[in-house]
């Protein structure tokens, strides 16, 4: 049975490698992509999510913001803006960044001054904070993995 091999690259780290994916599930900018092995070839824009590869039953879940997706033959190739593995998320942090970043937001629009950086940092932290908080209720506290995540 033909599978993928994935990679998820930002300009820091390679976030994941993986062979033998079933899978990946992104968060394209025009709706959400599925790529299945022998996959049209494929260039497109992300837009900040939950991407997911699907392997052997199982699915890891990533947060991405941004970046493109590649698909060419059996490899998928991620260059995400930034992207981590939900297991890398602090809630408490992330929780704290979403705070600041409301603050940041009320304060510029008090102020009249230009909302997009804001509020894309309050998506950015709301977004990490929803996946984090998933992640905690469907498992429990996970212990802080630090570094990169590579299979």
């Amino acid at each position: 049975m033909a599978t993928l091999q994935v990679e998820i690259v930002t300009g820091e780290r390679v976030v994941h490698q993986d062979d033998g994916v079933d899978m990946v599930v992104a968060p394209g900018a025009d709706g959400t992509l599925g790529i299945l092995p022998r996959h049209a070839p494929l260039f497109s824009l992300l837009k900040s999510g939950v991407l997911r590869i699907k392997k052997g039953g199982n699915e890891e879940p990533f947060v991405v913001f941004g970046g493109f997706i590649q698909v060419t033959g059996e490899k998928v190739v991620i260059m995400a803006d930034t992207a981590e593995h939900v297991e890398e998320i602090d809630v408490e942090h992330a929780e704290e960044a979403r705070r600041r970043a409301e603050e940041a937001l009320a304060a510029r629009r008090h102020a009249g001054e230009d909302l997009a950086d804001a509020d894309a940092a309050l998506r950015h932290a709301a977004l990490r904070l929803h996946v984090g908080q998933q992640r905690r209720r469907s498992r429990g506290p996970a212990m802080p993995t630090g570094g990169s995540n590579q299979s």
